[in-house]
C-alpha cells in the first residue's frame, strides 16, 4: 500500500491508497484507490499523534483483511502480523507526501515523519504540492520516483526567532 500525508493545516490527512498489490475477498484494488483515509484536527498534537494515527490507519485494515489473500500471498507477512509491530510498517511500499506551502510545523513534522519511514522501511518518497496532490503522487510513484528526501516549500521564508545573544 502507498502511505499519502498532507500536515499543511488541519485537519491533517493520511490515506492509504492501493499500490496494485492488494488483493481482498471481494476484488482486486484499482492502483491508487483509496483503501482508509483519516482526516483529524491535530492542532498542537500532529507530532504526538502523526506516527500513532498511521499505524492505528494500517492496523484498522490488517483486521479488515485477516485471512485475505493480500496478507498471505503478497506481502509474505506472518500470520499474526497485527501482532508484529515491524510488520506493520513493512506493508507500506511507497509514500507521497504533501511539501507545501503551508505551516511551518506542520510540513516539518509531516515530511519529517514521512522521510523517517521511507528511509526505515527502503520505500521511495515523492513530495509533491497543488490541488492534486495525491494524483500527482501517484504517477511519479507509478513512474518509479523517488526524491528519497523530500524537502519543504513553505510558500515565504519561515518565521523563526532570532537568539537575543
Amino acid at each position: 500500500m502507498i502511505l499519502a500525508i498532507k500536515t499543511n493545516q488541519d485537519p491533517a490527512e493520511i490515506y492509504l491508497l492501493a499500490d496494485g498489490r492488494e488483493v481482498s475477498r471481494e476484488k482486486a484494488k484499482e492502483f491508487g484507490e483509496v483503501i482508509r483515509e483519516k482526516r483529524w484536527m491535530a492542532e498542537r498534537n500532529l507530532a504526538r499523534d502523526l506516527l500513532g494515527e498511521i499505524e492505528k490507519l494500517i492496523r484498522e485494515d490488517l483486521q479488515g483483511e485477516e485471512g485475505s489473500l493480500s496478507q498471505d500471498l503478497n506481502l509474505g507477512l506472518k500470520a499474526n502480523a497485527q501482532n508484529d509491530d515491524a510488520a506493520i510498517f513493512a506493508r507500506i511500499s511507497g509514500i507521497i507526501v504533501f511539501r507545501g506551502p503551508g505551516s511551518f510545523t506542520g510540513l516539518r513534522i509531516g515530511i519529517t515523519v514521512a522521510n523517517a519511514l521511507a528511509y526505515a522501511e527502503n520505500v521511495a518518497i515523492v513530495g509533491t504540492s497543488g490541488e492534486n496532490w495525491r494524483e500527482i503522487g501517484l504517477q511519479r510513484i507509478r513512474d518509479k520516483e523517488n526524491d528519497e528526501i523530500v524537502v519543504p516549500e513553505y510558500g515565504a521564508a519561515p518565521h523563526i526567532s532570532q537568539p537575543k545573544k
